[in-house]
């Protein structure tokens, strides 16, 4: 069990959280999933529905917008080591309610922009507090919280992601119809507010020993360590700092093996109206396509986490990685609407469960202690990917009016992905020499 002086228990009166009936971790995971639905603000499958306004009032090519989200995303990802940072010194607590007020923020800019600076910034701010931190730190908490149920609970913590997919792209879609893209941004801020800061401020906690309490709700007589065994899963040994965890092979292996989701779902779904008008559908078909996206990435986020607490993680990100290989393939060969809904439906179950079993894998692998620093790192692969996508898609695309080539070109990221996966075994300190 950690030693840390957090794990002691309080001086005087215990913690409210403490004194519940239940384990004050069944208040962190709904939070933690309001936390994801609002990230919504900043994900792709928001931003994409604002790219055909942007071209009508500018007059810019789809070229140009998208390299503006990559060179906004990329400059996005280099901040994740230090929101990872922030989330170890500080706690979830003070970094969401930060990251609500900045995103916030962002969305009300990106209802004033006017150059092509301006949305470069907006897509930086949008990325970095929406996708970016969004990502790393509910998932975070959640893996802070539980240890032995963490699979179970980083899933459930997904529905967040599920709502959130379901609820704003129609309400995105009917605000920009009725009142206009810009006053949509203005909307998106203050739900984000709305939303974020009460509960960042009122509910979350940084770890459940800060209040007393052990994860998953154990008592003193049966506490719980990082490294404890789990059926048919091996943990890594104790907690790793960033530092030693960058020179393990382990970490660079997983770095891959999770990282092509980013990079081809996030191209697909910002380009998902013309991906499938250049396979001849409408984009009536392209909406539907999005709602069965939805679900069924609840589907894979919720198998991946309770397999991720009985199977060797590795080996779900490579039966993952498969699946978007699949979604890929059928991307290329789709004509009719009820392969375009299956390409939804294969895509949105990788998507959930690559992206589950990766938020897993960290912690599983390298303890709690140094866990932001450690996901801050993972994260800014992440963004980085999703920043990278979208961008040879629309030059492709401009350039030949088909993604065919591309896709064929881009399926060498999952394979990469699965091989790293099949060796990405959990990572072993180096024994120390023995003194005679």
């Amino acid at each position: 069990m950690n030693t840390t002086p957090e794990s002691a228990q309080p001086a005087g009166p215990r913690p409210w959280p403490a004194r519940l009936p239940f384990f004050y971790g069944w208040i962190i995971l709904p939070s933690a999933a309001l936390a994801i639905f609002v990230s919504g603000a900043g994900q792709t499958f928001t931003v994409s529905l604002f790219v055909d306004p942007l071209i009508d009032e500018f007059g810019w090519s789809r070229t140009t917008i998208s390299g503006l989200y990559t060179a906004g995303s990329l400059t996005a990802a280099s901040s994740m080591l230090a929101i990872g940072w922030l989330l170890d010194r500080f706690g979830a607590r003070v970094v969401l309610a930060g990251v609500g007020l900045m995103l916030g923020l962002a969305a009300l800019w990106m209802s004033e922009v006017s150059n092509q600076l301006g949305v470069y910034a907006g897509f930086t701010a949008l990325r970095m507090f929406g996708q970016g931190s969004l990502g790393l730190v509910p998932s975070s908490l959640v893996a802070l919280w539980f240890v032995r149920k963490r699979g179970r609970a980083t899933a459930l913590a997904g529905l967040g992601m599920v709502a959130s997919q379901a609820i704003f792209p129609p309400l995105i879609h009917t605000l920009n119809t009725q009142i206009g893209w810009r006053q949509t941004w203005v909307v998106l801020g203050i739900i984000v507010w709305a939303v974020l800061i009460p509960v960042a401020v009122l509910f979350i906690r940084r770890t459940p020993e800060s209040v007393g309490l052990l994860p998953d709700g154990a008592t003193a007589s049966q506490p719980i360590a990082d490294d404890a065994p789990r059926p048919q899963l091996v943990q890594g040994a104790g907690d790793w700092t960033l530092h030693e965890a960058l020179r393990t092979r382990t970490f660079w292996l997983v770095f891959v093996a999770a990282g092509s989701q980013s990079l081809v779902s996030t191209a697909l779904i910002f380009h998902q109206v013309a991906v499938l008008d250049s396979r001849g559908l409408s984009a009536g078909v392209s909406a539907a396509v999005l709602s069965v996206m939805g679900p069924v990435s609840l589907a894979g986020a919720m198998a991946g986490g309770f397999m991720s607490d009985r199977f060797p993680n590795r080996l779900l990100l490579l039966a993952g990685q498969a699946i978007l290989g699949i979604g890929m393939l059928l991307a290329m060969v789709m004509t009719e609407t009820w392969q375009a809904l299956i390409y939804g439906g294969v895509i949105g179950f990788s998507s959930g469960s690559v992206i589950t079993v990766a938020a897993v894998i960290w912690p599983n692998y390298y303890g709690r202690k140094h866990l932001g620093s450690i996901r801050g790192a993972a994260t800014m692969t992440m963004v980085a990917g999703a920043a990278l996508g979208p961008l040879p898609f629309a030059l492709t695309f401009d350039l030949t009016g088909s993604y065919t080539s591309v896709l064929v070109i881009f399926m060498v990221f999952p394979a990469l992905s699965m091989v790293a996966a099949l060796f990405a075994f959990p990572p072993k300190r180096r024994a120390l020499p023995v003194s005679s």
